[in-house]
């Protein structure tokens, strides 16, 4: 890393805390000397699952998004909590709340930060094999989620088609497709 592309933060507070994420305002010293303000979002690390089907579909859920006012097409997602242990077990936990299905074997992916210009968000992705539906979901109170399986082709397409727009699971889905297919 090059120390003079290096800011100091001169303080930092939380402007706003909800449920889900904190924003924090910052005072900071550029490299030139000058000082200004930033601020960013912070939430909990979180994991990405793509799950296969011991048959090879992928199992998708469909889920209301209110910044965007739409059902949206994605993957089992959600933040690391305390008591997961490990990441993995975290991938295992939000596939079985999310879905049902439980997963005979993940192997990690790839860890991102998908916006680290205005967020400290970190995405760990993790694929999910021999997936079988063994429950019932149990889902947060604040999620609405339906469970159905496609292909990974059909993933692919709806990506090419911009018809795929949670940016976790397209980055999932061309990550799988590129590298571990």
């Amino acid at each position: 890393m090059t120390d003079d592309l290096t800011w100091e933060t001169l303080d930092s507070r939380v402007a706003y805390s909800c449920e889900g994420f904190d924003i924090y305002n910052e005072d900071v010293r550029f490299p030139d000397g000058e000082t200004g303000e930033f601020d960013y979002l912070s939430e909990s690390e979180a994991v990405v699952v793509l799950p296969f089907t011991t048959d090879g579909d992928v199992v998708v859920i469909e889920e209301w998004r209110q910044p965007v006012e739409r059902v949206n097409d994605g993957l089992p997602a959600g933040s690391i909590e305390a008591d997961d242990g490990d990441i993995e077990a975290a991938a295992r936990r939000e596939l079985r709340e999310e879905t049902g299905y439980e997963a005979g074997s993940v192997e990690h992916l790839t860890t991102v930060e998908p916006a680290n210009g205005f967020a400290d968000s970190v995405f760990h992705y993790y694929a999910a094999f021999d997936c079988e539906q063994r429950t019932e979901q149990n889902l947060d109170y604040n999620e609405s989620i339906t469970v159905d399986t496609t292909t990974l082709d059909d993933l692919l397409d709806a990506a090419r088609a911009d018809e795929l727009r949670d940016g976790r699971s397209t980055m999932a889905v061309l990550y799988y497709a590129l590298f571990e297919r």
